[in-house]
């Protein structure tokens, strides 16, 4: 699942070489049309995209405050920012799982990854860090995939560099914070076999070519893999796929964090769980992550300006939002004072809004910068601060990941206890 990776950014990246492809994604948001696939996003004839089309396009739920308000009260955690401030925005059937989980029924967490660069930026973080607060909030199990298979169909990747970049990316995953005995990370290329391949095999059989060309707009042209990728990505939404956590139970519920443009797998995934004998996966969906360039920009794992990466050094943090990151500011000194800056379109903003916890310091740059007394040199300087101090951490924590680590968290072994104490929490 690429969940959170380049197709999760503002205008994401296109596919080397996919020429036509970009000029009919330019076409289309030059007509005002937006597109959002697992692989490809454009806004519409501004660049934005519109958030209330895709959920009426899609069908997900808005997520509402009496949702979050319940978060609160059953895990006894404050909302994690990225639910107060709305950046997961959308769900399906959240509600289900926090009966679930209110009546003592343990559900499991499902993310993914698809490793196509060295380093993570901080859109690929995004899901990542907010999953890893629902494992802490829900004391769950969880399983993350590592799409390498999916990168050597779509980008050409050798499989052995695939295979290398999942484990380097599975480092940057383990660095946020995921609980060992919890957490089973997993590659395409080494684990899909046995029951696993079972369930590929019981979903493929349920879903036609007419449906996943009408779902991914994939077309005759396009190689077999990627016709029948989706069924991969759909696999792991079911606890069959995992004995060695699950044993041979079917009731479990999976929840899945990932970003809005990889709905479509999970639409199809839901449509055929009923008939494979599981309970459909709920879904919690986020907005994307912006360019630095703004919401019209490419961020893209190929653009070393487009992105803080975490592998980024305190001098390229500092020089790239200088430089590059788009500001909403005055055009002048007395343009700037008289109007403020137009907080829509200012890339430090929004910033801010997915990474400082701090409320009230938030509430107040964005009154004194939004009314002009705060300056955009001052909310840069802010904003790299901020990065710099996330990012130290993130590569602190990642250099105590070795080899080792990760295979231990890439073992199959038995974690039935995982399951066996998860549920609702213990006073």
């Amino acid at each position: 699942m690429s969940g959170g990776g380049e197709a999760a950014a503002i205008g994401a990246g296109q596919q080397p070489g996919d020429e036509a492809a970009a000029e009919q994604q330019q076409q289309q948001q030059a007509d005002g049309e937006q597109k959002i696939t697992p692989w490809d996003v454009t806004g519409g004839a501004d660049g934005k995209v519109d958030y209330n089309k895709i959920v009426s396009d899609f069908g997900v739920s808005l997520l509402q405050q009496e949702l979050v308000d319940r978060i609160e009260r059953l895990t006894g955690r404050p909302a994690h920012p990225f639910l107060k401030r709305g950046i997961f925005f959308a769900h399906r059937d959240l509600g289900e799982v926090l009966d679930a989980y209110e009546r003592g029924q343990p559900f499991y967490l499902y993310t993914g990854r698809g490793p196509s660069s060295e380093a993570l930026h901080l859109g690929h973080l995004v899901p990542i860090m907010f999953t890893a607060w629902l494992q802490r909030a829900f004391n769950a199990p969880l399983v993350i995939q590592l799409t390498d298979d999916e990168k050597t169909l779509w980008r050409g990747l050798d499989q052995d560099e695939a295979r290398r970049l999942a484990r380097e990316n599975a480092k940057d995953i383990i660095a946020c914070g995921f609980d060992i005995g919890r957490t089973f990370i997993f590659s395409d290329f080494e684990y899909v076999g046995g029951p696993f391949y079972r369930h590929i095999v019981a979903i493929q059989r349920c879903v036609t070519m007419n449906q996943v060309r009408g779902i991914f707009g994939l077309t005759p042209e396009d190689n077999i893999g990627k016709i029948a990728f989706p069924a991969v990505q759909a696999a792991p939404s079911f606890p069959g796929c995992f004995p060695h956590i699950f044993g041979d139970r079917k009731d479990v519920k999976c929840l899945i964090p990932c970003a809005i443009d990889q709905d479509p797998y999970f639409r199809m995934t839901r449509d055929v769980a009923p008939r494979i004998g599981y309970d459909k996966p709920a879904l919690i969906e986020s907005r994307f992550f912006p360019a630095l360039q703004g919401e019209s920009g490419k961020m893209s794992a190929s653009d070393a300006n487009s992105a803080i990466f975490v592998n980024d050094t305190p001098k390229q943090i500092k020089d790239k939002i200088n430089k590059h990151a788009f500001s909403g500011g005055g055009a002048t000194l007395e343009e700037h004072r008289a109007r403020g800056a137009n907080l829509d379109v200012d890339v430090p903003w929004k910033y801010l809004n997915f990474f400082m916890e701090d409320d009230d310091k938030l509430a107040h740059i964005g009154r004194e910068y939004g009314a002009g007394r705060m300056l955009t040199g001052e909310i840069k300087g802010e904003l790299i601060r901020l990065l710099t101090d996330i990012v130290a951490r993130h590569q602190a924590a990642r250099a105590q990941v070795t080899d080792e680590v990760v295979d231990a968290f890439m073992a199959v072994r038995p974690m039935h206890e995982a399951l066996a104490t998860a549920g609702r929490r213990r006073a």
